[in-house]
């Protein structure tokens, strides 16, 4: 019997040791912080946009991963019209990372990635043993992932750049505790060694 890891029904997806996540950037922010996330969320944006591509030229999977909003009829293709076609406040985020036809997606209803969501089979499949993890908030969904992720026994690369919390204070503050506690690398995002990575892990 083939081993049900390996079997796909005919979607084969990518294989890789490294996978990147990119957490809620493909967001309204029509919350009431969101006038205080917009700025630094733009500048990460910019840096995880330029990562992304590394990472596909790296031929490293992308994984975008978002709340549903409430909305539980949609799937990502609707979130990501909402916020390009919306007029909503996060439009610029959309269009700095629109996602590629061959990125995988995965909706999320709570904080964290991995629950009740299809993440842990599809990094399972796709062979992933260490996680790039970039977006928004650092110190709720980018942190539970995290926290979900190193229980699970991954290696974590959560670069200080590419994360934001409702402010820097509190951005410093996930970041020193995911590093702390998750033992996490927070290298910035352009001086991470992408080569040396996927040879190591």
């Amino acid at each position: 019997m083939a081993n049900t890891s390996d079997d796909l029904h005919g979607n084969a997806p990518d294989s890789a040791p490294v996978a990147l996540l990119i957490i809620d950037m493909i967001n309204d922010l029509e919350f009431p912080e969101g006038p205080d996330f917009l700025a630094p969320t733009l500048a990460a944006a910019d840096r995880i946009a330029r990562l992304k591509q590394r990472c596909k030229d790296a031929s490293i999977p992308v994984v975008y991963i978002n709340d549903n909003f409430g909305r539980w009829r949609s799937d990502f293709r609707e979130v990501l019209d909402h916020c390009l076609h919306d007029g909503v406040r996060g439009q610029p985020l959309a269009e700095r990372l629109l996602p590629d036809d061959d990125d995988y997606s995965v909706l999320k209803p709570k904080h964290s990635a991995f629950f009740a969501t299809t993440l842990e089979t599809l990094l399972a499949y796709l062979k992933a043993k260490t996680l790039i993890l970039t977006g928004i908030s650092a110190d709720a969904c980018v942190l539970f992932t995290a926290s979900d992720a190193y229980v699970r026994d991954f290696s974590l690369y959560i670069p200080s750049d590419c994360v934001v919390a409702g402010s820097p204070v509190h951005t410093e503050e996930a970041l020193a505790f995911m590093k702390r506690v998750l033992k996490a690398d927070i290298t910035p995002a352009d001086e991470i060694d992408l080569a040396k990575l996927l040879d190591e892990s």
